[in-house]
């Protein structure tokens, strides 16, 4: 499994998995017409918007919450992540919440024709939230109406609405830490955005990580895969490394494994191969300006041979530093299994 766009996909753990984002309502919007809900009663809807939505589909979605006695509620959740604050999301919200009612209008008057010209007839609500984890703080507007001219002339005019702004940055890890579910983890997660940041794996409270283990249900093993995967893929693992490591999380031993995985990424050792590789490059260069190109480009591809082959290596002792099985290894990095054995 390959995941690109890792930034996005904290965030999309949480969206596309319903008791995580029903966690979520409980967590960040505790109103009490969400007290009685479970997973059954959301439904993703964000395919039938996808020829509507506009830019960003992968990580802009619409949830259908199907409240007891009541309408609907419709959910759009857009993740923003640039460097830069996105200054068109209250316009962007106000797009999104007519095309979401205008579709709701339309599938509603064809399976009960004329049913929304009725009197009392009443539309669902909306639910707009921004879920933000950017560098700057967030700055923009979160009512359409400070983004219109002329606001204090024409007021009663201009549609008013505010959206819910989840401003990552702005919880602390002991904030995070209090709730030892699959949602603090995915959040604090995606405060890791290097190797340096990994330090804050290591500082975690060790009751906190136990009791982890025990408060995510054995159902939710591909969440924890997930969840690495992001990591990893984030801090630029090989694919190859990253599927071998998804083979052994889940299992019942991954508190053991997470510990080695930080003391592995601690140690930064690829960005001590990538320098000693650029190393090796100048050696070469330098040795083809002295002898000859043809036997600079020989030795620098003998060198660069050699490093891949190390870079296996080394992944293989990291591999089996886990916990990883031998034949894992060997077939994830196209070792004998003797070579991985050896190590």
């Amino acid at each position: 499994m390959t995941i690109h766009k890792s930034k996005d996909n904290c965030f999309k753990l949480i969206l596309d998995d319903h008791q995580l984002f029903l966690d979520f309502l409980h967590r960040f919007l505790p109103l009490s017409i969400f007290n009685t809900l479970s997973p059954d009663d959301i439904e993703d809807v964000s395919e039938r918007f996808l020829p509507l939505l506009l830019e960003n589909r992968d990580s802009d979605i619409v949830k259908r919450i199907n409240l007891k006695h009541n309408p609907p509620l419709f959910v759009i959740a857009i993740v923003e992540h640039e460097s830069q604050v996105n200054f068109r999301a209250p316009f962007k919200m106000l797009q999104y919440i007519t095309l979401v009612l205008d579709k709701y209008e339309k599938e509603l008057n064809r399976d009960h024709p004329g049913a929304t010209s009725a009197k009392d007839f009443r539309y669902p609500p909306v639910l707009p939230i921004i879920f933000y984890d950017g560098p700057a703080p967030w700055t923009a507007a979160q009512n359409f109406i400070d983004r219109t001219a002329l606001q204090e002339t024409f007021a009663r005019y201009i549609p008013s609405f505010e959206y819910e702004l989840v401003e990552l940055n702005k919880y602390r890890v002991e904030d995070l830490i209090r709730y030892t579910d699959a949602l603090s983890l995915i959040l604090l997660v995606d405060r890791i955005q290097n190797r340096e940041e990994v330090k804050l794996l290591k500082e975690l409270p060790r009751e906190y990580l136990d009791r982890l283990a025990l408060n995510i249900p054995e159902g939710m093993s591909k969440l924890i895969k997930d969840v690495i995967t992001v990591l990893l893929d984030r801090l630029e693992v090989p694919p190859e490394e990253i599927e071998a490591v998804r083979e052994y999380v889940g299992k019942k031993e991954y508190r053991t494994m997470f510990d080695a995985f930080v003391e592995s990424v601690l140690e930064d050792k690829r960005l001590a191969r990538e320098e000693g590789w650029a190393e090796g490059q100048e050696e070469g260069r330098e040795k083809g300006r002295e002898e000859g190109l043809e036997e600079g480009i020989r030795v620098g591809a003998e060198q660069k041979e050699a490093e891949a082959y190390q870079e296996k290596l080394e992944a293989a002792r990291r591999l089996k530093s886990y916990g990883v099985q031998v034949k894992v290894i060997a077939s994830s990095l196209n070792l004998s299994e003797a070579e991985a054995a050896a190590l």
